[in-house]
């Protein structure tokens, strides 16, 4: 029978190392996660990511908003997706973060980490916004982005454009749409 695993950040019979990168977040992640009901958890999960634009867990929208563009960036991550063997099932949409996250989890780095690098923004101000709600999510996203490369200017400058004007708007080919009819005419009428 195998001896057991090392404890934590101790190699058998050596002495104690750094833990890897992250591991005090998840731990700290997991033990906020067991000390409530399952109930608990959940409703904290919607109330989080569910009911709080800033805080959805889509990451093309942040980068495209709800344009055409994003639509192409979904289905990009889809062929790319493929080309790695994972195949998404039940309709989500490949830019879910946990999806994101599986994916760059075992394709490895470089392949894996693209989607990550190119939806850093996003990542970024989801990250400020779980820390503006004070929720432990937000130890996640202090892990990924730790083991992400770090920001240049140029990225920060960016990441202060999309906060300031947010997600892109689709304007191209809604010129007259939300005008309704011209009821003009039957002003005169209701006088």
């Amino acid at each position: 029978m195998p001896p057991p695993p090392p404890a934590h950040g101790r190699a058998a019979g050596g002495p104690r190392r750094p833990p890897a990168a992250g591991v005090d977040g998840f731990e700290r992640f997991v033990e906020w996660l067991l000390t409530g009901t399952l109930t608990e958890a959940q409703r904290h999960y919607v109330e989080t990511f569910d009911l709080r634009r800033r805080s959805g867990l889509y990451l093309t929208y942040y980068l495209h908003g709800d344009t055409r563009k994003r639509g192409m960036a979904l289905l990009m991550l889809k062929q790319r997706y493929r080309a790695h063997g994972l195949r998404l099932d039940g309709g989500e949409l490949p830019d879910l973060l946990p999806i994101v996250l599986e994916f760059a989890a075992t394709a490895g780095p470089g392949d894996g980490e693209a989607p990550l690098r190119q939806h850093r923004q996003g990542i970024e101000l989801l990250r400020a916004a779980l820390h503006e709600t004070r929720t432990p999510y937000a130890l996640i996203l202090d892990v990924v982005c730790d083991l992400l490369p770090q920001l240049t200017d140029d990225d920060r400058a960016a990441l202060m454009s999309l906060a300031f004007d947010g997600p892109p708007v689709e304007t191209v080919g809604l010129d007259e749409v939300g005008l309704g009819p011209n009821l003009a005419p039957y002003a005169e009428m209701c006088r």
